[in-house]
C-alpha cells in the first residue's frame, strides 16, 4: 500500500524560491517534505481552531481584551 500521492499544483514562485533556499541550506530534505509539513501546520491549525471553537462554544466566547491584558500580565508580556 502505498503512503504518498503525486499531485501538481502551481505555486508563488516566491514560496517554491523559499522551499528552495532552505532545501539548499539542509533546512529541509526536499521541496516535497517542505511542502507536506506546511500541509501538516496547516491541517493542525484547523484541528486547534475546531477545539478553540468548542471551548468558546461552552464559556461564553473567545476571551474579552480585558481576560486577554490580564494574561499578558501574567505572562509578562
Amino acid at each position: 500500500m502505498q503512503t504518498r500521492k503525486r499531485v501538481t499544483v502551481s505555486l508563488p514562485k516566491e514560496l517554491v524560491a523559499r522551499a528552495e533556499r532552505d532545501v539548499e541550506a539542509g533546512e529541509s530534505p526536499s521541496i516535497s517534505a517542505w511542502i507536506a509539513a506546511a500541509m501538516a501546520i496547516r491541517a493542525q491549525r484547523g484541528t486547534l481552531q475546531g477545539v478553540l471553537d468548542e471551548i468558546f462554544a461552552q464559556t461564553g466566547g473567545p476571551p474579552t481584551e480585558e481576560e486577554r491584558a490580564w494574561v499578558r500580565s501574567i505572562l509578562d508580556r
